[in-house]
């Protein structure tokens, strides 16, 4: 159990007293780890989850990994406008990685003595909005922990961020206490990071000895124990790495259209690897959709109400569910065009053997009956007539007039046939020609 936490009896099996604030900032990373390295164990051997790790164990395969863990001294964290007077009493770094590669890292910290709500919400917006001028020491974040996972290319912040709050001390009291007012400019406050007010705080679920609260990036949770919190932690790692999974897909769909429309090939085979590669592309966002987005959104992981419910409000806050829906159409759609560009390319290569067939056969025809002529002159040679000199050989330039009546067919229907073949065998590159767009069909008057 972390240090400041107490846990309730059996008949509160989740709730717990905290005695100072702790808080957790998530942050999509951009690039990906190789899951096959070597991890830190499971995130159930690394941290508290209670009788959620049950749970947990069945489903580690689906499971982020710990790939580091870094305890920080508090002095060494450094923010680009400072703590504003919040006392930071320790700090950890963790980096998890999905079975897809994708990275999280993580910020714990715990706040020692008064977390005033203004001081707090200023905090988290400066690890937000200012991420990029997190310090650790005199150097960057990301390029410390670039060095630790000794990684070849540097690490980026990616677009997704979220934060808990676990509210501790007097800051716990204020929020669990009776004054519904003081509690509602609080949460505001610290859930939207200072920034704009509404009259009640997003998402609030109150059940008296326990308080949760979230927008899309700040949740507030409070009064839970400490595997709750973990738990909770969880979800929310899943959320971001899900909609960071959704943000590149979206991207790479984009750029597989774009390769579909823009490559140019001149050969059957060119298509075929164009199509190959396209195909391995579509998997790959396929893949992503099913285990990067799908395997986190929903309450398979942890089937607890608790966590189901901060789950399914989470996930529509985020818009992950629409956008999921979205982006798999999309794929399905690049699917389709690729399919079709296949059966176009099998319907070209068919039809361009037919035309080489007849092409063949034609020739053969044609060859036969030209070959009358050499035959002719073959027994010409072997006749014994006057106008054959028996004392000239057959290859005599006498008789080039002759050969060349004879041959000279045969070598233009070459060339013709080979034209015609060569000819044959390219159209197929007009596949990769754009395709005229067909206009919608108008409805009729009146609907």
């Amino acid at each position: 159990m972390i240090s400041g936490t107490t846990a309730g009896g059996t008949a509160e099996l989740d709730s717990g007293t905290r005695r100072s604030t702790r808080v957790l900032a998530l942050f999509s990373l951009s690039g990906a780890l190789d899951p096959r390295e070597p991890s830190l164990g499971s995130l159930v051997d690394r941290f508290e989850f209670g009788r959620f790790a049950l749970h947990l164990k069945s489903s580690e395969a689906v499971l982020p990994v710990p790939v580091l863990v870094q305890d920080v001294a508090p002095g060494e964290l450094r923010l680009p406008h400072g703590h504003h007077g919040l006392a930071l009493a320790s700090a950890e770094f963790a980096v998890l990685a999905t079975p897809r590669g994708d990275i999280t890292l993580s910020l714990d910290c715990e706040f020692a003595g008064r977390t005033e709500p203004n001081a707090l919400s200023a905090w988290l917006a400066d690890t937000c909005f200012d991420r990029d001028l997190i310090m650790l020491g005199d150097r960057p974040l990301l390029d410390v922990l670039g060095q630790w996972l000794a990684l070849r290319e540097p690490l980026a912040f990616g677009q997704n961020v979220h934060q808990l709050v676990f509210p501790g001390g007097e800051l716990r009291e204020e929020l669990l206490g009776v004054d519904a007012a003081r509690q509602s400019l609080v949460l505001n406050e610290i859930v939207y990071r200072g920034r704009m007010a509404t009259s009640e705080p997003p998402n609030l679920r109150n059940h008296g000895t326990t308080l949760s609260a979230h927008g899309r990036g700040v949740s507030v949770h409070t009064g839970w124990a400490e595997h709750v919190e973990n738990g909770l932690t969880l979800v929310a790692i899943g959320m971001v790495s899900a909609l960071a999974v959704l943000q590149r897909t979206r991207l790479a769909a984009f750029e597989t259209m774009r390769a579909n429309e823009q490559a140019s090939a001149s050969s059957p085979y060119e298509i075929r690897s164009l199509i190959s590669q396209l195909s391995a592309g579509v998997n790959e966002l396929q893949l992503d959709l099913a285990f990067g987005v799908e395997a986190y959104v929903d309450s398979l992981l942890i089937p607890e109400m608790v966590m189901e419910a901060f789950q399914s409000s989470l996930r529509d806050a985020l818009g992950i569910r629409d956008s999921l829906d979205n982006s798999a159409r999309m794929v399905e759609r690049l699917t389709s065009v690729i399919s079709a560009r296949s059966a176009a390319l099998d319907a070209e290569l068919s039809e361009r053997d037919d035309r080489r067939d007849r092409t063949v056969s034609v020739l053969v025809a044609i060859a036969t009956l030209i070959a009358l002529p050499p035959t002719l002159l073959l027994a010409f040679f072997g006749a014994n007539a006057t106008t054959v000199n028996s004392h000239r050989s057959i290859f005599d330039a006498r008789y080039l007039p002759a050969y060349l009546l004879a041959w000279v067919p045969f070598l233009v229907l070459a060339v013709i046939g080979y034209v015609r073949i060569i000819r044959s065998g390219r159209r197929s590159g007009s596949l990769l020609a754009p395709a005229t767009p067909v206009p919608a069909q108008r409805p009729p008057s009146g609907s």
